[in-house]
């Protein structure tokens, strides 16, 4: 199966019907989206389509990326330019095989295609027979379109996985980040091209189709278990960042018709195995992947780049700033797509705050070889005037810091109200962050747009009181919900109202909030201004 020329990709159509088509169906204005049976397949084929938008077609400057992206080439244009890369899109035969190793691993031992997903449990705990939450068996039997999906999600997002297995170029389960039209049923033409960059925003030499510098896979893989085995951002071209090869794999194909237990769909050809070994290409020093939020050390500016990973509790309104502005002073970098936008795209949209695109950032959340949790959140993207962007962002991350201060002192006092020493707790309280950040999103966002209709760019004592109304309210009522909704009878409520007295007093007379009230004049309003 070629990846450039079959039907293997399904794709959601305005009217609401999906077909499988190949991947110049994206061209089709009447196709909105890819529709895929898990949100990792969801954002990799997103990925994968970007990275060969990007490697074949890439606009030569920002006013050919606007004239494509209001008129996208025909299905023909845009498949004569996909045909030069076709021959490094193979998922099976003699030859090179797309993200598998040019070597058969034929000395080593097969293993269960299921494998090849994240989630998937992993030898040991099949052994010790401990898949408790995450069951085996999920993926035995796998279409060539849903082992190829799964493939690539693997490369991409690689986390540790034992000795010599090496992390994906980005690190073990980055954050993607990514720029959507505000209109959900916008074609996925106009979803993918606006995460495209032209040659005059993102210089790099042409690319060489035939290369390994470019596709790792036309070639032997960087055995990297010797010394100085180690690959640099300046040993290959700059687009083979969206096809590292981390993972030594290759799949194994059989002719037998069946089920495939991910799409449910019947299938001609199966992949039950697939074959690994360790030490792959290792992928090291500063990377700057287009589609990634990156950190670096603003006091070691030599230090390499960290790209951001889904931590517990997800993705929230409090990383926004973060992914969607440059802030060297504290060392945060979005990712070039959403960099790109804010800086130029964005002058070609004329568009309200209610308008505004989306910045969509998903990701898994790691603990090493474990994951967590999938993350999948949206947020408006919007530009900030120049000459008010400083006062706007300190304006921004003041409000942000001020969420957090409640909320550390709500999450205290809820641990204090169920158990005797707080202190020694254990266990995982992120439930507790996630729902204040959800609660509270839609009064930021609020704060936000009534910061942006200023003209110093500084809030007013009217939106900054009810910001804090907002957070001492939602503060109050998670509490409530967490540690007082019991109706019967409880010999700790002693201990529950003292904890809650604590928030309380903390929300109405501390020296922070006083503070806050100070700063922004608070004393100034009356009391119908207040409410």
């Amino acid at each position: 199966m070629n990846l450039i020329t079959a039907p293997w990709l399904s794709y959601r159509f305005r009217d609401g019907s999906e077909r499988q088509l190949p991947i110049s169906a994206i061209v089709d204005p009447e196709v909105v989206d890819f529709t895929l049976p898990r949100a990792d397949f969801h954002g990799a084929a997103y990925q994968f389509a970007i990275g060969l938008l990007q490697t074949v077609m890439a606009p030569k400057d920002k006013y050919d990326w606007h004239e494509r992206y209001q008129s996208p080439p025909s299905k023909d244009a845009l498949a004569a330019s996909l045909a030069q890369v076709a021959h490094a899109f193979e998922l099976d035969g003699d030859g090179p095989r797309f993200m598998q190793d040019l070597d058969p691993l034929d000395g080593t031992s097969p293993g269960p295609v299921s494998g090849l997903l994240i989630e998937a449990p992993g030898g040991n705990t099949l052994k010790l027979n401990t898949d408790h939450f995450i069951k085996r068996g999920m993926a035995e039997v796998l279409s060539p379109e849903m082992a190829a999906l799964a493939l690539f999600t693997l490369q991409i997002n690689a986390p540790a996985g034992g000795q010599g297995h090496r992390t994906g170029l980005r690190g073990g389960g980055p954050l993607t980040t990514l720029v959507l039209p505000h209109e959900d049923d916008a074609s996925l033409w106009q979803k993918l091209w606006l995460n495209i960059q032209s040659r005059e925003s993102w210089e790099y030499d042409d690319p060489d189709y035939q290369s390994v510098a470019l596709f790792p896979w036309l070639g032997p893989t960087c055995i990297s278990k010797a010394k100085g085995s180690d690959i640099y951002a300046d040993e290959v071209h700059p687009l083979a960042m969206f096809w590292a090869m981390p993972r030594r794999i290759r799949l194994l194909f059989e002719d037998q018709e069946g089920i495939c237990q991910l799409n449910l769909k019947s299938s001609p050809r199966l992949c039950r195995q697939y074959r690994t070994s360790n030490y792959g290409n290792n992928y090291v020093g500063s990377w700057e992947h287009p589609l990634t939020h990156y950190r670096f050390n603003p006091k070691k500016p030599d230090e390499d780049y960290l790209s951001t990973k889904g931590q517990p509790g997800g993705i929230q309104y409090k990383q926004w700033h973060s992914l969607s502005f440059v802030d060297r002073e504290e060392g945060s970098l979005p990712a070039k797509v959403v960099q790109d936008f804010v800086r130029e795209k964005s002058a070609f949209f004329d568009f309200d705050w209610g308008e505004a695109p989306r910045l969509w950032a998903f990701g898994f959340d790691m603990d090493n070889m474990k994951a967590r949790g999938w993350y999948n959140s949206e947020f408006p993207l919007i530009r900030l005037e120049p000459e008010l962007r400083d006062v706007l962002l300190s304006e921004i991350k003041a409000m942000q810091s001020l969420a957090q201060e409640v909320l550390w002192h709500c999450r205290t006092q809820i641990k204090a109200a169920w158990f005797d020493k707080p202190a020694d707790a254990k266990g995982d309280t992120s439930h507790i962050d996630l729902q204040f950040w959800q609660r509270t999103q839609g009064d930021f966002f609020h704060m936000v747009k009534a910061l942006l209709n200023t003209t110093d760019g500084r809030l007013t004592p009217e939106t900054a009181s009810r910001w804090l109304r907002a957070l001492s309210f939602q503060a109050r009522e998670l509490f409530d919900e967490l540690a007082l909704s019991n109706l019967y009878p409880d010999r700790d409520m002693y201990k529950k109202i003292r904890a809650r007295r604590q928030l309380c007093g903390w929300l109405a007379g501390s020296k922070r909030i006083k503070q806050f009230s100070n700063d922004y004049r608070l004393d100034t309003l009356t009391r119908e201004q207040a409410l």
